[in-house]
């Protein structure tokens, strides 16, 4: 029975978790980069973060809100680093807590409803998709893949939780004790080994990357806030409707969204590949030269979902759209637009005049090669 609910069960969670809706964000989005160098040797994955290549490497910035400077920053820090082979992505972290708590064991549980780490890849980058990887600190995963986001698709049938990342390796280390309020923990730090072809597969070549190639990624830390009761961890509750329900989670991310949205794709950072072996060398981040005009499209794409919402069509009317007087390279934002009452699409020229970006109604981008 189980088997036959989950899938409407993983639609109504997650829109309750994340917006279902395209968001425009209220403040400048600046995602975060990474250079991920390969590792020398196979990695030995236990949760300890202690191995050469490891200690080669730089850790990311300390997450932040979900909402970027909007709120706070998070009570407890978080960060991350990456290494990489023919085989593996591997991605370590590291999470501050002073109680570690887990309640769910069964693989393909909803995990966070406890704490929990969350990686979010898009090989192509074209927002379309994309894989999630979800794990607490008794190393319960779930691991789902993503045809689009939530919000571009009506029916919100978009999650395929039969699909695993097979071969995905994955461990824990609690720094304390876990599920024992009485005393205070320093936090967990995991490790997770990704099988490189599950991802290779969804990228923009089909192969292995190659150096300076970019994959979107983000990183989630889902943190409730719990109160300790008669020995036990409980999620500290509010009314709702006359109901007694959770606190809204915490939502810490490495690249945030300005919005309450981690189903964002375009709005994640940026992963690039290097062919140097840890320790070796240093490879700086280069930004797509596109970006702006990847991001103009994504402008148009928020603003004509808003139009659509009110008005039940599209319009080719810059003006009404507020980007009549945006600017790209110094030249006025004119694509290509091609509609009808319920489809768009918007073609723009790249900077080297050899390529073309495309956007569609549903927010799938893409660029075509003359």
């Amino acid at each position: 029975m189980k088997k036959l609910i989950f899938p409407l069960i993983i639609c109504i969670i997650a829109l309750l978790n994340h917006s279902a809706l395209a968001q425009e964000s209220p403040i400048p989005i600046s995602p975060r980069n990474y250079v991920c160098y390969r590792a020398g040797t196979p990695l030995t994955i236990d949760g300890l973060i202690n191995e050469t290549d490891w200690v080669n490497v730089s850790w990311s910035e300390y997450f932040g809100d979900i909402e970027g400077s909007l709120k706070p920053e998070p009570a407890y820090k978080t960060r991350m680093k990456m290494l990489w082979d023919n085989n593996y992505l591997y991605v370590a972290a590291e999470l501050e807590d002073p109680h570690v708590w887990a309640t769910l064991t069964e693989r393909e549980s909803i995990v966070f409803f406890d704490n929990d780490f969350e990686v979010f890849i898009d090989p192509d980058g074209d927002t379309h998709h994309y894989l999630e990887y979800e794990m607490n600190a008794f190393n319960t995963q779930w691991d789902l893949m993503l045809l689009k986001p939530y919000r571009d698709d009506v029916k919100r049938n978009v999650a395929i939780d039969n699909w695993n990342f097979n071969g995905i390796r994955s461990a824990v280390h609690v720094e304390g004790t876990i599920n024992n309020p009485t005393d205070t923990d320093k936090g967990w730090t995991l490790e997770i080994a990704i099988p490189l072809d599950a991802l290779t597969e969804l990228s923009a070549t089909g192969k292995l990357p190659i150096n300076g190639e970019q994959y979107r990624i983000d990183f989630s830390r889902v943190e409730w806030t719990v109160d300790i009761i008669e020995g036990n961890y409980k999620k500290r509750s509010h009314l709702v409707d006359g109901k007694e329900k959770p606190l809204p989670e915490n939502n810490w991310v490495w690249s945030p969204q300005g919005v309450i949205a981690m189903h964002q794709p375009e709005t994640w950072g940026f992963l690039q590949f290097s062919e140097k072996i840890a320790g070796t060398g240093v490879d700086a981040y280069v930004p797509d030269a596109d970006n702006d005009i990847k991001w103009a499209l994504r402008m148009l794409y928020y603003r004509e979902k808003d139009f659509f919402e009110k008005n039940n069509s599209y319009t080719s009317d810059m003006k009404v759209l507020g980007l009549d007087g945006y600017r790209l390279d110094g030249k006025p934002f004119n694509p290509a637009l091609k509609m009808t009452f319920s489809l768009f699409e918007a073609i723009v020229p790249g900077h080297d005049g050899k390529t073309t970006w495309h956007i569609v109604q549903d927010g799938r981008i893409w660029e075509e090669v003359q």
